[in-house]
Parts: C-alpha cells; sequence; structure tokens
C-alpha cells in the first residue's frame, strides 16, 4: 500500500504581536486539519519578528524553555488535528544561553525533540551569534506516526554536512524553516534545497515569512516556500509576496525507487574524507 503523507508549510507577515503571531499560525494549523493534513512546519522563529535584524538585547525577552509555554499548548494543538508539527522557538536553555531551536510534536502530542540551529551567521541583517549561541545535539531524526523527520533551519541549507548526516541517520523528509530575503541568497533558494534532496534520496518542505517589519529593519522576505521531491523535482511552490498555507502529497515509496537507481549512499567513500572534518 503506498505511503503517502500530506504535509503542508505555513509562510506568514509579522502580526505585530507575539500572541497574534501564534494565533495566526495556529488558524494556519486548523486550515490544514481541514485539508487532512498530517505532518505542518511552522516559520523559523514562528511566534516574532526576525528581530537578527538589529543588535539589541531586549529582543532576547522572546527566549523561553523547551518545553516551555509554547512547546506545551502546540503539544495540545497536535493532539486535537491528529498532526504532526514542527515548531521553531527562539530557545533559553537558561538566562545568557539562547538557541534557534525546533521542537518536534507527534501527532498525539507527544514531545519528541528538538533540533538546534547549527551554524550561525554574522552578517549585516543578520546578526544572528548575538542572539543564539551553535546548536549542540547533531542531527537527530524523529521517528513520528507518518514518517521519520529531520530539520535544518536557514542558514543550515548552505552547509551539505548535515543535510547528508540527516539522510544518513534516516531522514524521509527534511523539513527547512527559513527567514531569508531578497538579495544574494535568491538564486540559491532553488538550487541548494533540492540538491539536498538529490544527494540524500529524501523529501525537503522548506518555508520563508515574507514582507517586511519595518520596525526591525530594511529585509524583504519573499516567501518562495515549497516542497521538493527525492529527484529534485518541486512539487508545490508558494507566493513569493502573499502568506500561505502550502499543502502537498509526498509519496514516501518514491525514496527507495530513487535511491535504488541513484546508488549515492552505497558509493559513498567515507574512508576518503577525513580531510575534510580535519581540515
Amino acid at each position: 500500500m503506498p505511503r503517502i503523507v500530506r504535509s503542508a508549510l505555513i509562510q506568514a507577515k509579522w502580526a505585530g504581536s507575539q500572541k497574534a503571531m501564534i494565533d495566526k499560525h495556529i488558524r494556519y494549523i486548523q486550515q490544514a486539519a481541514k485539508q487532512n493534513v498530517q505532518i505542518t512546519c511552522l516559520q523559523e522563529l514562528f511566534y516574532g519578528p526576525y528581530f537578527c535584524q538589529v543588535e539589541d538585547p531586549r529582543h532576547y525577552s522572546y527566549a523561553e524553555p523547551i518545553p516551555g509555554s509554547t512547546t506545551k499548548l502546540m503539544q495540545d494543538v497536535a493532539k486535537k488535528h491528529k498532526m504532526v508539527l514542527i515548531v521553531p522557538i527562539y530557545e533559553e536553555e537558561q538566562p545568557g544561553v539562547y538557541y534557534n531551536t525546533a521542537a518536534v510534536i507527534d501527532a498525539d502530542g507527544t514531545y519528541l525533540g528538538k533540533y538546534r540551529k547549527t551554524h550561525i551567521p554574522q552578517v549585516k541583517g543578520f546578526w544572528e551569534k548575538f542572539y543564539f549561541r551553535p546548536g549542540n545535539l547533531g542531527y537527530p531524526v524523529f521517528k513520528t506516526r507518518y514518517a521519520t523527520i529531520g530539520v535544518y533551519i536557514c542558514y543550515d541549507r548552505h552547509f551539505p554536512e548535515g543535510a547528508r548526516a540527516l539522510g544518513l541517520n534516516g531522514a524521509e523528509i527534511v523539513y527547512i524553516p527559513s527567514a531569508t530575503s531578497r538579495g544574494l541568497s535568491m538564486h540559491l533558494w532553488k538550487i541548494e534545497q533540492t540538491s539536498h534532496a538529490i544527494a540524500n534520496g529524501y523529501f525537503v518542505g522548506t518555508n520563508n515569512r515574507v514582507g517586511q517589519e519595518k520596525e526591525f529593519g530594511t529585509n524583504d522576505y519573499y516567501g518562495s516556500s515549497y516542497f521538493a521531491d527525492p529527484r529534485g523535482q518541486t512539487i508545490a511552490i508558494a507566493s513569493d509576496k502573499e502568506e500561505e498555507l502550502l499543502v502537498a502529497d509526498l509519496d514516501l515509496d518514491l525514496i527507495r525507487e530513487v535511491r535504488n537507481t541513484w546508488q549515492f549512499f552505497r558509493d559513498r567513500r567515507p574512508d576518503m574524507y577525513d580531510g575534510l572534518v580535519n581540515a
């Protein structure tokens, strides 16, 4: 029997407050439930603005523990809709120690664990080292009710090593929530993440916020959330300007078909790669 998973990506504009953003995402999750979606990924730092456009310690106040109040709320939402949720949150491990993190919640509301963003940029408009420590949890995968999934976050996508690790760890779908603005990265948006899908023979679902958050800077986020299959083909893509709930059916049987054709995992030569990690 085919393994078809219906998945959704949320791309949204900053609504002016944390509560308004949480309420907006819950409404999108409700819309997804009406379409029988089984796995939904929220956008990077979903309940806040992308405050990393500026360096201001006031924005540390967006951080909270995981599990914490937002995680617990989303556990209730996941259980209600029998839906797996990927919930990107600004995580406080302890005062002064913060991470850019995604909590993973199973369809029965169980908190399965978290991924912390590994690669942290520090360039104009993306002053993330001011806010986040680099992730230290490796590249976990999560066996949910519907699929085995992994998470990579935004700037991580420029680094193929973690994407490969997620594949080797068993991910069938890798979700990559992002906050990416118009400019240098636009032509890479479709190249890098479809390349991860091809090189590792899994599905990728990547989402991006839209619009400007003018009280925090001039970044203009271009949406264009999409799903790619293990051949690198785009299954569905969202608007580059408007909010959207993007829904697609992912045929997980395609993973075996593609990997039996392109034997990238079989033909790897890890015995020859020491120089990559020791350089």
